[in-house]
């Protein structure tokens, strides 16, 4: 490609997140960060400016929105990509932050052949979709063929209930991450953990260290970069509370407690194994 048309395409790379048309990757190549199990992120020789790729986002009542917005504005920065936002029916979703967004597919007009399947997680919403056979079929069917197969946050409950996670490493939230173990994963602590076509997050703020990751999969460790720069994520914390690690006691011990319900769901919702 000529030095002016690079230009042209990564500006417009830069400002896709803030255009009406989403964009994607597409030749996978490999990628790394300390935080991450199962990477091997390189720099590759030329930046995959334009793809196809066909992205589909699992809704639900009651997720957690951050957990679809993140990686959906990693997403949104590819050029070429569709991104489905896909529901039961095309009925406005509502998180459990009280935000709506309306779906543009349903179960049954979502591409057949994907090349992500992801969603995001929540508490009691999870917890409902991981048991709704419909949504555990969708689940399943585009599983099976999906290139890569993804979650955040408690999002892996779902995959794991869809007979997705079996023999497989995987994370989530904290609360529920050993949870994953009934569904035949083997349970990770990671921000983002590949194993083969498996590729999930942790809690909610690692949806935006997945969709990098993804991005930098799909395209280029290079195009990634882009999208961070753009998107000006460079965390810098004014406080150090966002894992059991560097939370101190009187914060951890509260919201262990606050959480203690819905790990005990989670965990008897694993304990009842994946769908037959």
């Amino acid at each position: 490609m000529p030095d002016i048309d690079r230009r042209k395409a990564a500006l417009l790379a830069l400002l896709a997140p803030f255009a009406s048309e989403a964009a994607q990757a597409e030749t996978p190549t490999p990628s790394t960060h300390p935080a991450m199990e199962g990477f091997d992120m390189g720099r590759g020789d030329g930046v995959h400016w334009i793809g196809h790729e066909q992205i589909a986002m699992l809704m639900y009542p009651g997720m957690t929105v951050m957990d679809l917005i993140g990686p959906h504005s990693m997403f949104a920065g590819m050029m070429g990509a569709t991104i489905h936002l896909v529901a039961k029916t095309v009925d406005p979703v509502t998180s459990d932050a009280g935000v709506t967004i309306t779906p543009t597919a349903t179960f049954e007009t979502c591409p057949r052949d994907l090349t992500v399947l992801f969603t995001p997680g929540g508490t009691d919403g999870t917890l409902a979709a991981a048991v709704d056979p419909a949504t555990l079929a969708f689940m399943a069917d585009r599983g099976a063929r999906a290139t890569y197969v993804t979650s955040v946050c408690s999002g892996s409950l779902i995959l794991g209930k869809a007979g997705l996670l079996k023999g497989y490493r995987a994370t989530s939230h904290w609360s529920c991450r050993d949870a994953l173990a009934g569904f035949g994963a083997i349970p990770t602590e990671a921000r983002v953990v590949r194993d083969r076509n498996r590729i999930t997050g942790a809690g909610v703020t690692a949806g935006l260290d997945f969709g990098l990751t993804m991005v930098a999969e799909m395209r280029d460790r290079t195009y990634a970069e882009c999208c961070q720069l753009m998107g000006e994520y460079d965390p810098d914390p004014p406080i150090h509370a966002g894992s059991l690690k560097t939370a101190p006691p009187e914060v951890r011990k509260p919201m262990e407690e606050l959480i203690a319900g819905f790990k005990q769901h989670a965990l008897a919702l694993a304990a009842t194994g994946p769908m037959p």
